[in-house]
């Protein structure tokens, strides 16, 4: 109920479509109450005999199809309304769910599924629209029916009226067992769901891995598994509607035993008319109806609140990393970029870094190195705001980043990752992603920068070529030389490189570290670096060794040093 409390709150821009339906279920329910009526009146011609039989057959006859139509129209407007309203709202629910996804912090998606994540915003906000467009609009019919027939019966006889209430208790009763236990086998339902989805995301993602060493049964089978799982936990909440629904239909039939029983003992002390009993028990049928239907209702709502309150927990997680309300726009960044006093650790017992202390200067090129797991990457992660540090503080140009609105801290930043990611578009669209207002000669010239225009030339369809996702069509040389020039493109005054040549060969790796020693004279350069060739020319080398800094220099300085440095690089050169 709070579930669709919440959903019927945020959809209020839809509440006069969600309105106009209610009304038109209300004089599709009334225009339903007539058919036993008719029924019931055509009975008293026949058995009490009238004057004027065929006229007044004839009157019931007219009113019967006006009812009938209007009932029709009702439904259909109801039905097409309800169904704008809640399509809209899931709409605008997905765009809501996936905005405050793009929002999160990394941490956040280090913990999740990607599949999971993807369900949530494909499959389980559409089960708001089962919530809005059915199981809300239902509920209020079957609240107008209960009432609006109990009244008709009472009309008809009130002795008889009272009699069909003797069963109501025990199918509220019914009803209230299945409603407490169904929510939680629904829920357990979705998360079984969800990891099953995450799973399946997974292994199509890594399906190269897989047949290189040959696991496709053990992933078969863990698939298998967590189909047969999910199937399980379906069958268990489909159990509740199942076992009651046919108890239901019992409990509700002999209440229509009682009625026909007491209805003929009534007609045979001539209290009541045979017109009248059956009228009554036509109506009777409409009685039980709504509260037969509420446990289907009950299992409809069960399953898609479950649903629903997934996609609430993403739309309720405070993001690790947010913009202050009063953040700034940063503006004409000269790319000065201070380290200072700063920690920092993934799991709160295994700190990356600690007190680090570090000045890169505008227009400085700076390489970060170390053996693997020293913070290099975590670094250009801080530099970014992926995360916060637990202390201290990154600033730029002497503001501290948190003080900033985040896209205008990440538009002054391009980044080229070791692991390049490109989308399922052409090859235009993943150069010009990164500048959209980019001309062709602009993304052009990137290319040629990037030492990529030959071979996107040498394609099919040049810079029209659709590259597949993440770029699968493509070499990883090739990739990378495509991420190098979205950076160019950007030009943005601070550059960052996570060893952006390592998938190149030795003669492309030079021409395109000529390009980026070009581009990195104007503007800030954080270089990663895990080939120590790539830093030569930095104006600045850290050697980062454990949870700090272990030494600082130029190549020459560090060389001649003797320390950490000159030993990896004897170890890379021999």
């Amino acid at each position: 109920m709070k579930t669709a409390l919440r959903i019927f709150r945020e959809a209020r821009t839809y509440w006069i479509y969600l309105i106009l339906a209610v009304c038109a279920l209300v004089v599709s329910t009334v225009a339903g109450f007539y058919t036993p009526w008719a029924l019931r009146e055509l009975t008293a011609l026949a058995t009490e005999g009238s004057s004027d039989f065929q006229t007044q057959t004839l009157r019931i006859g007219l009113f019967l199809l006006g009812a009938t139509a209007l009932q029709a129209a009702g439904n259909s407007a109801a039905g097409y309304l309800n169904h704008y309203a809640a399509l809209h709202y899931v709409a605008d629910l997905r765009k809501r769910l996936y905005g405050k996804l793009q929002h999160m912090s990394l941490r956040y998606f280090h913990k999740s599924r990607t599949g999971d994540l993807t369900g949530r915003v494909v499959n389980d906000a559409l089960d708001a629209e089962v919530l809005l467009a059915h199981v809300i609009p239902d509920f209020l019919v079957n609240i107008l029916t209960f009432i609006g027939v109990g009244a008709l019966l009472f009309t008809i006889n009130a002795k008889l009226a009272l009699m069909s209430l003797i069963t109501i208790p025990f199918l509220l009763g019914i009803t209230l067992w299945q409603s407490r236990h169904v929510s939680p086998t629904w829920k357990e339902n979705s998360r079984v769901r969800g990891e099953l989805a995450g799973t399946v995301q997974d292994n199509l993602s890594g399906i190269k891995e897989i047949q290189i060493f040959n696991q496709q049964s053990h992933e078969e089978r863990k698939v298998a598994e967590l189909s047969l799982r999910h199937s399980l936990a379906y069958l268990r909440a489909s159990f509740f509607f199942e076992t009651t629904y046919p108890l239901l239909a019992f409990v509700t039939a002999l209440g229509t035993v009682i009625v026909v029983v007491y209805g003929g003992y009534l007609v045979g002390i001539e209290e009541v008319s045979i017109a009248d009993i059956v009228g009554f028990i036509m109506y009777l049928s409409m009685f039980y109806g709504p509260v037969k239907s509420f446990s289907g209702l009950v299992e409809k709502a069960g399953e898609a609140g479950a649903g629903c309150r997934r996609v609430f927990d993403v739309l309720d997680e405070i993001p690790e990393v947010k913009e202050k309300k009063n953040a700034k726009i940063f503006q004409q960044v000269q790319g000065e970029i201070v380290l200072k006093d700063l920690s920092f650790a993934y799991q709160e017992e295994i700190p990356v870094m600690e007190n680090i202390n570090l000045t890169i200067h505008a227009g400085q090129t700076v390489a970060l190195v170390g053996t693997t797991g020293v913070g290099k990457s975590t670094i250009a992660n801080l530099i970014n705001r992926f995360y916060d540090p637990q202390e201290g503080a990154v600033l730029i140009d002497g503001v501290d980043i948190r003080e900033v609105t985040l896209s205008s801290l990440r538009d002054n930043i391009s980044m080229v990752l070791q692991d390049t990611f490109l989308f399922n578009g052409t090859v235009y669209e993943n150069i010009v992603y990164g500048w959209k207002d980019a001309t062709r000669e602009d993304v052009i010239a990137a290319a040629k920068a990037a030492n990529a225009h030959d071979f996107i030339e040498k394609m099919e369809r040049g810079y029209d070529t659709i590259i597949g996702e993440r770029g699968i069509l493509l070499s990883g040389g090739q990739k990378q030389r495509l991420a190098i020039a979205r950076a160019i493109l950007r030009d943005s005054p601070i550059l960052i490189l996570d060893e952006a040549t390592s998938a190149l060969d030795t003669k492309t790796e030079r021409e395109i570290q000529a390009a980026l020693d070009e581009i990195s004279k104007e503007r800030t350069t954080l270089v990663i670096a895990h080939r120590l060739s790539t830093t030569r020319d930095a104006d600045l080398i850290v050697v980062l060794e454990g949870t700090g800094i272990a030494e600082m220099g130029t190549h020459d300085e560090l060389i001649g040093r003797g320390g950490i440095f000159s030993r990896l690089h004897e170890v890379q050169a021999s």
